[in-house]
């Protein structure tokens, strides 16, 4: 029997709501210490979206990947590979500069599996001492007591986990089931915050699974969020009438925070169309293993520019044209980071290639 399957962690899936689970551990950091970590976080966040109203000629928000490999293969994926070795530490870090240079506000590790890049903690040292706040995507699968802690020295501000499900199932492992384990780590070690992210849509099996994951993530002290997610070729599915109560409920208890701005899902919900004006390619970067620039994970190959040429130029062209695949997006940080210029000019249709 693993540790995952111990007694204890594996969710109800009779209908009766989750099985007993022992007591969350009292945390390890002392609740001053996480509350002085939480205001210095908070006044960081202030000042960067304070600057980001005033000025429109940096990024808020860099995806930069890590490595393309994944341990896991989930269904809906189109971001990873099973192959790929990690992105060299040293190309990482004249990335890292690079972003930073350009004004970067927030810099988001990610993937594949970050986690399995052997020196990622030094990829978000090197963030926080550039002065841009740092999270990290994960699946969780590779999360431990050492890990956590290593991030915790590193000064990562946010992770985000995903869960799609209470049991493991040909779509996504990425359950409850395996991951209670890694949540209760979390809750007792992070000093960074911690999200539990949920999805409904493209395949996902009982969308209901969400509700008990939300449940389990507040028990702990999360907060969990709950995205629209795309098919395994990028495009939108809308949701049906299960999916959408469920994602109701959830969004419903959200209370402050990325709910109250990303009402774009509930038009994706409907499989309705959003107008709005998508900065990609100024305010967004997706930056990609090879260290391209594209608009982002699901456009890949435009504008395709290397980052360490990419300039003042670039991000003004991109900011001022109009994406094409705006109307459907699904993508959360796009639209995140292009929110507070959506008064802001208007755009020019993209060049036909």
């Amino acid at each position: 029997m693993t540790q995952a399957e111990a007694p204890g962690d594996t969710p109800s899936t009779n209908g009766g709501g989750p099985a007993p689970r022992p007591p969350v551990p009292a945390p390890a950091r002392s609740v001053l210490e996480r509350m002085r970590t939480k205001a210095n976080r908070g006044l960081r966040i202030a000042r960067m979206l304070g600057r980001g109203a005033i000025a429109t000629d940096h990024p808020m928000l860099v995806t930069l990947v890590v490595t393309r490999r994944c341990n896991l293969d989930c269904a809906y994926c189109n971001e990873y590979d099973l192959v790929s070795d990690p992105v060299p530490l040293a190309d990482l870090e004249r990335r890292v500069d690079r972003i930073a240079r350009l004004g970067t506000s927030i810099v988001t590790l990610s993937g594949g599996e970050p986690l399995l890049h052997p020196q990622l903690e030094e990829v978000v040292a090197r963030i926080r001492r550039r002065g841009m706040i740092a999270t990290l995507i994960t699946n969780g699968y590779l999360l431990s007591d050492e890990r956590i802690a290593k991030l915790n020295a590193a000064g990562l501000d946010y992770l985000q986990i995903s869960i799609d499900n209470l049991t493991p199932d040909d779509v996504s492992k990425k359950s409850l089931k395996v991951l209670d384990v890694k949540l209760r780590s979390l809750a007792r070690l992070a000093a960074f915050t911690v999200n539990v992210n949920l999805v409904v849509g493209a395949g996902v099996r009982n969308p209901e699974d969400a509700l008990l994951v939300a449940g389990r993530a507040r028990e702990l002290g999360f907060a969990p969020t709950i995205g629209v997610i795309h098919d395994s070729d990028g495009q939108l599915q809308p949701l049906d009438d299960r999916e959408r109560a469920v994602y109701r409920e959830i969004r419903g208890h959200s209370g402050l925070g990325f709910g109250i701005i990303d009402r774009f899902e509930e038009n994706l919900a409907k499989g309705k169309p959003t107008n709005w004006r998508c900065r990609a390619g100024a305010r967004y970067l997706y930056v990609d293993e090879d260290g391209l620039v594209h608009w982002c994970s699901q456009q890949r190959g435009t504008p395709g520019t290397p980052l360490l040429s990419y300039g003042r130029a670039d991000m003004r062209r991109e900011y001022r044209t109009e994406k094409p695949c705006a109307p459907f997006c699904t993508i959360q940080c796009v639209h995140r980071s292009s929110i507070m210029d959506n008064w802001r000019g208007r755009q020019t249709p993209a060049p036909r290639a």
